[in-house]
């Protein structure tokens, strides 16, 4: 497996997330990196944005939000580029993102929440053999999926 690590995406590498492409029948499952990056800025003082990178190219990006209504965070757009896939990113960035939710970035909770579409397989397979079980709750055509910190050490 090649090895991934997150990196905040600033100023300094916010391009950069913006030359991440899909594969077309993905399109449908993830917002475009424009859209993603402008809601994390207006989210700004609840998310955080991050590049997911091999070596020093960003390879996809991995969003990380707190509810505080809910008391929930979310992992929010994870997108993986199209010639990128199948090296284990997207994993590995997952495990990443709840290792920094463990530092309580914006609250105290341990739920942490996700949304996926039934039509993306792959996806939903990764989130489940991650410990991410379905809740019952759906948003749009996606159904949520959640896993307690607790569960995952």
């Amino acid at each position: 497996m090649t090895k991934a690590e997150l990196r905040k995406i600033d100023q300094t590498n916010g391009y950069d997330c913006f030359k991440l492409q899909l594969k077309e029948e993905q399109k449908k499952f993830v917002s475009d990196p424009i859209r993603s990056l402008a809601q994390a800025y207006i989210y700004k003082d609840q998310c955080t944005p991050f590049g997911i990178y091999h070596e020093d190219i960003m390879v996809g990006y991995i969003l990380v939000i707190y509810d505080p209504d809910e008391n929930t965070y979310n992992l929010w757009h994870l997108m993986i580029d199209a010639k990128e896939q199948g090296h284990g990113y997207g994993r590995q960035a997952v495990i990443q993102a709840l290792e920094y939710i463990r530092t309580k970035p914006f609250g105290n909770s341990d739920i942490v929440l996700l949304t996926c579409s039934r039509e993306n397989i792959a996806a939903c397979h990764m989130y489940e053999k991650l410990g991410f079980t379905i809740t019952g709750r759906n948003d749009d055509e996606e159904d949520e999926y959640m896993i307690r910190l607790e569960e995952t050490r």
